[in-house]
């Protein structure tokens, strides 16, 4: 596994999360036979992660303050910038996943024509909100994030994996 993980402090009303690392999986899932978003989907909901769903990530700066938030990337390339205006700009193409915990800002800066993400959220979190930047933070909106409870499996490996390994061990 080729894992990085990266801590964000608040930027420009993106609150980020204090306490968890965004998990950046590249290669989660190698080369498939047949198409790549259904092997994300597939193995998001063998792991009970749902409100799965396949798109693009929104250009202008968000996060979600009631969720935590796998993509998993089925085609293509693209640089998006994780952590806010102030966070860093990364590199993803297919197979990589990026695993965002509640309230970090995210941004899809430029992608290649094909780009798809598949996308899901531990159970119970699938109702999760949009938050942008020009939003402004609150203590409410702190203690929402903080609030979000941790998923029971890795979204891609179940019981083991890098979600497991660096949010929380045991969980």
């Amino acid at each position: 596994m080729d894992v990085q993980t990266f801590y964000f402090t608040t930027s420009e009303n993106i609150p980020n999360n204090p306490d968890l690392p965004v998990v950046i999986d590249r290669q989660a899932i190698k080369a498939v036979r047949g198409s790549m978003a259904d092997a994300f989907a597939e193995r998001f909901q063998k792991h009970n992660w749902r409100g799965i769903w396949r798109w693009s990530i929104y250009d202008f700066h968000h996060y979600h303050s009631n969720a935590h938030e796998i993509l998993g990337v089925a085609a293509g390339e693209a640089k998006v910038v994780v952590g806010g205006p102030d966070g860093k700009t990364l590199s993803i193409r297919s197979g990589d996943t990026i695993l965002l915990p509640a309230g970090t800002g995210h941004k899809n800066l430029r992608c290649s024509p094909d780009f798809q993400v598949v996308g899901a959220y531990p159970p119970g979190q699938e109702e999760k909100d949009l938050m942008r930047n020009d939003q402004q933070l609150d203590t409410v909106i702190r203690q929402r994030i903080k609030d979000v409870a941790l998923p029971t499996t890795d979204p891609v490996f179940g019981t083991d994996g890098p979600l497991r390994q660096e949010w929380c061990s045991p969980m």
